[in-house]
């Protein structure tokens, strides 16, 4: 356990992504305080060393650093402004939003916070569950830089923290982060699907092109989670969709388009409509689903025999 100075640290949101990172600071730092919106969450985690607070008030108005991990802008502006965690916090708190909002909403709060006293970090992370919990994080953070130096200890555990500029910053990062990583499911979801109406086996597919150029962490991570079937949400697919709909609309105040991202964003609708809140690797069911033959798919087979039923 790692014992740091101005570390009172409080987190707010236990969802598949804050859970773990509780997790990972409490192991380093000691007792954190933790709080979520729905204390269903609570049954779910590991509770060593965590603090449960019994309001948002209570549970940051000791602490040094607040952590918001959210679902969206509108509940980091909730929780913040709407209940009250703001008005909670000691002038000087600094508060990292690691949630994934859109770059106007981060330079909003910031200005708000700061007229409170408060500092302000937004640092939208990428990695998925698995990242979380093995502290391999990409976490994108916008802000001043003596406000990244003194909370990088605390993200350090986390995963690699990179300062990219002010308030906003990261946000910009973590959109078009997605849009890559949007971009790539579906290549390897539409690449997936050719070679198994082509009659290859796809576990030796994946395993050679990993090999080459269509090598990558997604190819790795998701083509096994497509051969079998497996959608267990690790990233919502709600969650890649609502980013994708941020981008646009940031692309869009900058008067550029992302016709790709048109085109992503509307498997993710479509996804969601047939298939509900699964993973984001699922996305190769929005593409099985334009077969006439397909009524309901449910993965990729290992043969040429067609979706599994």
């Amino acid at each position: 356990m790692s014992s740091v100075a101005d570390k009172s640290i409080t987190l707010l949101g236990l969802g598949l992504m804050g859970a773990p990172m509780s997790r990972r600071l409490a192991d380093v730092f000691g007792p954190v305080t933790v709080w979520n919106r729905s204390p269903a969450a609570l049954d779910r985690i590991d509770r060593r060393d965590l603090r449960i607070a019994a309001d948002v008030a209570e549970a940051v108005h000791e602490a040094n650093i607040v952590i918001t991990m959210l679902t969206d802008g509108a509940a980091v502006e909730d929780v913040l402004f709407g209940q009250g965690a703001a008005a909670a916090m000691a002038p000087g708190t600094l508060v990292i939003d690691m949630s994934s909002i859109a770059p106007t909403e981060a330079r909003d709060h910031a200005e708000r916070l700061a007229a409170r006293g408060l500092r302000y970090l937004d640092a939208p992370v990428s990695g998925g569950t698995a990242g979380a919990e093995a502290g391999r994080l990409a976490i994108m953070v916008g802000g001043s830089a003596e406000d990244f130096e003194r909370a990088l200890p605390v993200l350090s555990p986390l995963g690699r923290a990179v300062h990219l500029g002010p308030a906003g910053s990261g946000q910009v990062a973590k959109l078009a982060n997605q849009i890559i990583v949007g971009l790539t499911i579906g290549g390897v979801a539409e690449g997936m699907i050719l070679a198994r109406l082509g009659g290859l086996d796809l576990a030796r597919f994946v395993d050679l092109i990993g090999g080459g150029l269509a090598g990558s962490t997604v190819l790795a991570q998701y083509a096994p989670r497509m051969i079998a079937g497996d959608f267990a949400p690790r990233g919502r697919s709600s969650t890649h969709l609502k980013d994708i709909r941020n981008a646009r609309r940031h692309a869009a105040d900058l008067g550029h388009s992302l016709p790709f991202s048109d085109v992503l964003e509307d498997a993710f609708a479509r996804l969601i409509a047939r298939e509900g809140d699964i993973d984001h690797s699922g996305l190769v069911l929005a593409l099985e689903a334009l077969s006439p033959s397909n009524k309901k798919a449910s993965g990729l087979s290992g043969d040429s025999g067609g979706v599994t039923q």
